[in-house]
């Protein structure tokens, strides 16, 4: 019995002396990450690699401290004739369902067309934005230059950072720079890399330090560079030139004049700190329909102006002097845009391929919500590839449907022809 337990002796001295060792490099890389100021890859990873995501996903705005945005005196979509009477496309549904899908809505003449949902999501639902909150933090923009609070879009961002004052690009650098994504600011975009400052944004626990300790290291107003470190500095210039939250604001001027059907959540860096604002707006597929809904109107809603037509107009025009020759126009301020595309289009548009999507030779707003992105490379335009699917399928429906504009402009002509005695 003794000869035979030696070896067993061993081996659990062998193996404790491996698990002290392993226990001692992670507390030692622990330690490391807390003193080069990394610990948000612990927080990261938590929310991440150990829920079995490579990247944030849509439901984990509850991982977070928010802000709550109250709707009030809801105004619940008008539901068109056709509501919910016309099937998908094969194809748009196989592309919807094969991307795990949670949430599409289509609106047609500012009435609800479509709404469909997957994996008991519903219309109380709320599930990240992601970068669609980005064409929301430049359109609260809009409507502070409209009431005062910042002069323009070629305002420089010092008269409220004074901390770049010194910076030699900073100090040139324009409001207009940050939602247009020409600021020339230090900042590498990647969702997926634990090690890099939009990480750190999102899994980090002082958001504002962050963006203001970092520098500009390109002239500013050049080529066209997405950043969303240039939205977070943006929201904080509007958080000093408004003096309320984010979040206050959109709730003030936007959520309740409009009568948005549910509150929102945007989450925060931390419980006194400030919105993630280049993302992590959350809400569901029928109020995110009328942010697009808006724009489709110029800033006109139930007959009060609640943004600027022209501020709405330069939104959503392609800001051609950020790209070189030959390269496609593909962003204006803060608004994706595809005006080669037949039919033309532009949308708010986020990581995962959340989408809000407007079409506006037909009155037309399509949004989809979902777990994952097409990033396939099938050449069907220059942004992702699922926008695609989703304009050109829902036409396919509209028109089988006669609902197209052409359509019902020439069913008049002919029903005016008929009349004539």
């Amino acid at each position: 019995m003794q000869e035979k337990s030696k070896p067993m002796l061993k081996f659990r001295k062998i193996l404790l002396r491996t698990v002290q060792v392993i226990l001692a490099i992670i507390l030692f890389a622990i330690g490391l990450l807390y003193v080069t100021g990394n610990s948000y890859i612990i927080r990261g990873v938590k929310l991440t690699y150990l829920k079995g995501h490579n990247t944030a996903n849509i439901d984990d705005y509850k991982d977070f401290d928010n802000n709550v945005i109250l709707s009030y005196k809801p105004q619940p979509w008008i539901e068109h004739d056709l509501y919910n009477k016309i099937e998908l496309t094969d194809t748009l549904k196989a592309e919807l369902e094969r991307f795990q899908s949670i949430g599409f809505f289509v609106a047609k003449d500012g009435k609800a067309l479509l709404e469909r949902y997957w994996d008991d999501y519903s219309a109380d639902s709320h599930t990240n934005s992601f970068s669609m909150s980005k064409s929301v933090i430049t359109m609260l923009l809009g409507k502070a230059i409209e009431q005062g609070y910042i002069k323009s879009l070629d305002q420089p961002i010092t008269d409220f950072l004074p901390e770049f004052k010194d910076d030699e690009f900073g100090k040139k650098c324009t409001i207009g720079d940050l939602s247009a994504m020409t600021s020339g600011y230090d900042w590498r975009e990647d969702y997926y890399l634990p090690l890099n400052p939009t990480a750190k944004a999102y899994y980090g626990s002082n958001i504002e330090k962050q963006m203001l300790s970092r520098s500009f290291i390109q002239e500013p107003g050049g080529n066209f560079n997405y950043l969303s470190g240039d939205t977070q500095l943006l929201a904080i210039v509007l958080q000093r030139a408004i003096g309320i939250s984010v979040s206050q604001y959109l709730q003030e001027e936007f959520w309740q004049p409009m009568g948005m059907e549910k509150d929102a959540y945007w989450s925060k860096d931390r419980k006194d700190g400030m919105e993630k604002a280049y993302c992590c707006l959350n809400s569901n597929v029928r109020d995110f329909a009328k942010l697009g809904q808006l724009l489709l109107q110029k800033g006109n809603w139930n007959g009060k102006q609640i943004l600027d037509s022209a501020f709405v107009q330069k939104m959503v025009t392609p800001n051609y002097k950020a790209f070189e020759k030959g390269q496609p126009a593909r962003y204006g301020y803060s608004i994706w845009t595809d005006y080669e595309h037949q039919p033309n289009f532009y949308g708010l548009m986020g990581h995962l391929g959340q989408r809000v999507i407007v079409i506006p030779s037909e009155n037309l707003v399509i949004v989809r919500l979902g777990h994952q992105k097409d990033n396939r490379q099938m050449g069907k335009g220059f942004l992702d590839n699922d926008t695609y699917y989703f304009v050109d399928e829902v036409m396919k429906m509209l028109k089988t449907n006669q609902l197209l504009n052409q359509q019902q402009h020439a069913q008049e002509i002919t029903r005016t022809e008929n009349s004539i005695p």
